[in-house]
């Protein structure tokens, strides 16, 4: 019997190009809007008032874009960085091209668009992912390029391969 961990990947075991789609989607609340909002104090009227948000462009309240945002990467999270993560070193290129409302569902995928070898930390990598969440209807509602430095596979603490013992192990 083989003991199977659930984890991420290393960065030997991406490749440019590589394109996850993680499943299940998550269906935005109420709930999650006001929580999110109050806990990092954003009382933003779009995301909490319902009246004032009914006068604006959209006619509804806004999902908080962090929220959005903080959702997107946590998507990808089990997929690809579960364990296998150094340290995220950035975010750029974020963009809400279309709102995200309550009861709308989003899903994310997430495309390996960059890797190199750390220059400074042997055993380590930068890979660049580029997240893209979409609604229930296909809409692109966001988008973000991460930035994260990954540990390979052979210098990780702890680390077992997919199916098998490391080498030496």
């Amino acid at each position: 019997m083989t003991d199977i961990v659930q984890r991420g990947l290393y960065f030997d075991e991406l490749e440019v190009g590589d394109r996850f789609v993680h499943r299940p989607g998550r269906t935005a609340t109420e709930a999650d809007n006001v929580l999110f909002s109050s806990l990092t104090m954003n009382s933003q009227a779009l995301h909490l008032d319902a009246a004032y948000a009914e006068t604006q462009p959209f006619g509804q309240r806004l999902m908080n874009s962090m929220w959005t945002l903080s959702t997107l990467v946590g998507a990808s999270v089990a997929q690809i960085t579960q364990g296998t993560l150094v340290a995220q070193l950035g975010l750029n290129d974020i963009t809400f091209p279309s709102p995200l409302f309550h009861g709308d569902t989003l899903y994310v995928d997430t495309e390996i668009v960059g890797k190199r070898l750390s220059a400074s930390r042997p055993g380590q990598g930068i890979v660049t992912m580029r997240h893209t969440g979409r609604n229930q209807d296909d809409t692109i509602v966001a988008t973000a390029t991460r930035v994260a430095l990954m540990w390979l596979l052979d210098a990780a603490p702890d680390a077992t391969p997919v199916g098998g013992t490391k080498e030496g192990s």
